[in-house]
């Protein structure tokens, strides 16, 4: 059979493009790399060199340092009264030194008062036992003699902070107070027996008030009491 030369080169170039896709796209022999195939959420390892971000953790909250001067005007920074508030704050955080001898003032003026009138039921409310034992003890006494005591509350002239510290749940914080007192006591006839209603006398005390502070009650009782000279 005769081919025509036209189909002759067309079958030569039809050869030549088939060789030319074949050595571009390559075959799908045994020669091709294989598809890797991973489980799910397989991390593929990195390049040589390559340096993975990993995401810094969070860091941890300060803790908060309460500043050296937080006692400012009622104890220097590492003193002792210092250190006692601060065992007795780390209990309990409501304690602050100007609102505890805001309420010691009160107390000074009630006890005061409550024992030269012989007010025992405002004693048992401000006294811890003890104490409570020798103020009933001296007003028995004067009502046996058939004495009345009278004291004015002059003037607090200061209040400060002697002592603080923490004995288990007990806090103790001693006071020493400064105060003007005009006091008199008069026997059955009205006769001045001890003291003047006319004269102004300064009293110096040290009077110490305490607290558990595992007890529901937030009230310091007074435990002690000291006369300075």
């Amino acid at each position: 059979m005769q081919m025509d030369i036209s189909t002759i080169v067309f079958a030569l170039v039809a050869v030549f493009v088939a060789w030319k896709l074949r050595s571009v796209l390559g075959s799908r022999g045994p020669t091709q790399p294989p598809i890797e195939r991973r489980p799910p959420g397989a991390m593929k390892s990195p390049p040589l060199g390559e340096v993975i971000q990993l995401k810094a953790a969070s860091p941890a909250a300060p803790t908060e340092t309460p500043p050296l001067d937080r006692w400012k005007g009622f104890a220097a920074p590492g003193s002792p009264i210092a250190a006692g508030f601060d065992a007795i704050a780390a209990v309990d955080a409501s304690f602050a030194p100007d609102s505890f001898l805001s309420g010691a003032r009160t107390a000074y003026e009630m006890i005061v008062g409550a024992f030269a009138a012989g007010d025992l039921s405002t004693l048992r409310r401000l006294l811890a036992p003890e104490v409570l034992a020798n103020f009933e003890k001296a007003i028995r006494a004067r009502v046996a003699a058939e004495q009345t005591m009278t004291t004015t509350l002059v003037s607090i002239d200061s209040a400060s902070v002697v002592e603080a510290r923490l004995a288990g749940t007990a806090a103790s914080v001693a006071v020493r107070f400064a105060a003007k007192l005009v006091s008199v006591t008069h026997d059955k006839a009205g006769a001045t027996v001890d003291g003047s209603p006319n004269d102004v006398v300064d009293h110096l005390d040290v009077w110490t008030f305490t607290r558990d502070i595992a007890a529901g009650d937030p009230n310091w009782l007074l435990t002690a009491t000291q006369t300075v000279n």
